[in-house]
């Protein structure tokens, strides 16, 4: 039984095991609604004034090349491509890699998506808000 599954499964059924003999927490990131999750996964990313300076610069330019990020930013370029990375990996924005050159974009449809769930959060708060 053992040798037909597969060694991720087994660290996790084993994680599971140690989690609960020791009471330790168990991420339950997942069980809350796929729209909180996302929303969250989303501002997240946003949670760094660079991140927000680099979608900022993307939004003035059609495309643009990493290097021109960096002398518009206060940061080093590997610090940029790490907050570019974070953006790429939600989808917030595209790239593509030519030799040494990166080229990046906004997603349009990923920004779309972010206005549109964080404008519906915002109405729910509201209809929610009826204290002091």
């Amino acid at each position: 039984m053992w040798k037909k599954m597969s060694r991720k499964v087994l660290v996790c059924i084993l994680y599971r095991i140690f989690a609960i003999y020791f009471k330790m927490a168990i991420n339950k990131k997942n069980e809350f609604a796929k729209e909180d999750i996302q929303l969250a996964e989303l501002l997240k990313a946003l949670s760094h004034p660079a991140r927000v300076a680099i979608l900022r610069e993307l939004a003035k330019r059609d495309t643009c090349i990493c290097g021109e990020i960096v002398e518009v930013l206060p940061l080093a370029q590997s610090t940029v491509s790490q907050h570019l990375k974070e953006l790429i990996n939600v989808g917030l924005i595209k790239g593509t890699v030519d030799g040494l050159k990166s080229c990046y974009c906004l997603n349009p449809e990923k920004m779309e998506l972010l206005g549109t769930v964080f404008q519906d959060f915002i109405i729910d708060l509201k209809k929610e808000t009826n204290c002091c």
